[in-house]
């Protein structure tokens, strides 16, 4: 009987794995389009467009790297 018992404690792990992945594989595939951006979402997904496009264009020397040697 204890065998029955650590045979259902092996199967639990892969199965509930198995289980998992075919739901998350699920949610991907749902039919329609994202939902249209609201205004609002629409200016603030510009001004973060704009400001990495900035945050990109900066000089690269804003944090040096460690000098070498020994103090």
């Amino acid at each position: 009987m204890s065998t029955v018992f650590y045979t259902l404690a092996l199967l639990a792990c892969p199965v509930g794995m198995g289980l998992m992945m075919w739901f998350m594989m699920r949610g991907k595939h749902k039919d329609g389009a994202a939902a249209p951006l609201s205004p609002d979402d629409a200016a603030e997904l510009t001004r973060l467009r704009a400001e990495a496009d900035q945050l990109r264009e900066s000089p690269k020397d804003r944090h040096p790297a460690p000098a070498t040697g020994v103090r």
